[in-house]
């Protein structure tokens, strides 16, 4: 039983319908962090859509993929060498004169890196603040202000990690070809991030990809003409999904492909 609440498979046959009952009756292995202290900084203008492009994430448009402006660049501990991309993370502001008066918390997603710079010392005050080993988010600037005062520029705030709340299942933006497949991963419930990912052909087994960067994953086999599955391992927790089907033989890059199932969010 324990097992199957961890591991997660889409499809249409009456076993695999069973699968999904069961899981969908528990919660998945990620369970919610302790609260741990950090600082907050903002980024772009009020309208959070100044800065919606790119990022070592490799997420095009906040707003087009369904993150908005809850979004936040991670300091290098957090970020991970990637393996923070798509984590959620619930903030708030702590022990400031700045913290915005009746505010509570906000959740936002890690969509990005907030790189060091060696030039600046953030015990003199001047920057620096996302040197490591230091645990900081560079959040969009309407997301800061839901708990900060502008004035304030930079908080201590109190984060931990929670379940990501999507809409529908999970999303794979496909580039690259029929010999070279990468692929962005977009809209992960639960754990909301990857530490494995592997791509299964109509003719082949299971095969391991590899992280490009960020959330993009590739594989270098001939996958061309076949319908496309994808299983994902979970970073921050041990829960596996499986997606079946979700191209079919005349998939192409460009497009995104969405499966009907995702991680448990419970």
């Amino acid at each position: 039983m324990v097992a199957m609440a961890s591991f997660f498979r889409c499809g249409t046959a009456a076993a695999v319908l069973l699968v999904l009952m069961v899981a969908s009756a528990e919660a998945g292995n990620f369970k919610t962090g302790d609260w741990i202290a950090a600082h907050a900084t903002f980024y772009g203008d009020s309208s959070g859509l100044s800065d919606d492009m790119g990022g070592a994430c490799g997420y095009s448009n906040m707003q087009a993929i369904g993150f908005g402006t809850n979004t936040a660049a991670l300091s290098t501990p957090l970020f991970d060498n990637g393996k923070g991309c798509g984590g959620c993370f619930e903030i708030r502001c702590y022990s400031s004169k700045y913290c915005l008066p009746g505010a509570t918390s906000v959740i936002v997603t890690g969509t990005n890196l907030c790189p060091p710079n060696y030039d600046e010392n953030p015990d003199a005050g001047n920057g620096g603040w996302c040197n490591p080993p230091r645990l900081h988010f560079d959040m969009a600037m309407p997301s800061w202000l839901s708990i900060g005062q502008y004035e304030g520029g930079i908080i201590p705030v109190m984060y931990r990690r929670v379940p990501c709340q999507r809409s529908g299942g999970v999303k794979f933006k496909f580039s690259g070809n029929a010999y070279w497949l990468l692929v962005y991963l977009i809209n992960v419930g639960g754990p909301g991030d990857a530490d494995g990912v592997w791509v299964k052909g109509d003719k082949t087994d299971w095969i391991a990809m590899s992280r490009n960067f960020g959330a993009a994953w590739q594989a270098f086999s001939n996958l061309g003409g076949m319908g496309l599955s994808f299983k994902i391992q979970a970073h921050s927790s041990d829960d596996t999904i499986i997606c079946n089907g979700v191209a079919d033989a005349g998939w192409s890059g460009g497009v995104t492909y969405q499966a009907p199932n995702n991680f448990d969010t419970n």
